[in-house]
């Protein structure tokens, strides 16, 4: 797997974490790709923590603060729970296809310091705090992506 650098910018500040979101989103995509829905299932760590369960679990949390707490939608939150022969592309694509809802509504020009509609605690967070979050949350994942892709098949690089 070749080694791709994240997009170097000096843009404004929400060009910037939508870059920076996005590319972290494509290294999580790329961490799974050729690999066998059965394997992507399996846990090689005690934690249980699998490729196929992060795919899910970034699809969840990207639909649960964008779209659920910060513009009050009424969707439905997916489960992050695999399923017995679930498969992966399938994961992937649903994942993917989130990416477009979620900039709709996070990049639309609205302020980075707008809070969430939907308060789950205390204090109230802003859609700064929210698109922060979720790029700490998914480069976090990608370097469980890329510890498990390691152990399962030697393959290394972002």
């Amino acid at each position: 797997m070749p080694d791709r650098k994240p997009p170097r910018m000096a843009g404004q500040e929400a060009d910037t974490l939508r870059a920076l979101l996005q590319y972290q989103r494509e290294s999580l995509a790329r961490k799974v790709a050729d690999i066998d829905d059965t394997i992507a299932a399996r846990s090689p760590v005690g934690s249980g923590t699998s490729l196929l369960w992060l795919i899910k679990h970034m699809a969840r949390a990207e639909i649960t603060w964008v779209l659920f707490r910060f513009a009050g939608q009424d969707v439905v939150i997916p489960d992050d729970t695999p399923r017995p022969g679930e498969r992966l592309a399938d994961a992937v694509a649903f994942y993917r296809s989130t990416w477009a809802g979620v900039d709709a509504v996070a990049f639309a020009a609205t302020p980075l310091d707008q809070l969430c509609r939907r308060s789950d605690a205390d204090p109230p967070v802003s859609l700064r705090w929210v698109l922060m979050h979720l790029l700490a949350e998914t480069a976090r994942h990608v370097g469980h992506a890329d510890i498990l892709r390691e152990l399962i098949d030697g393959q290394v690089g972002r």
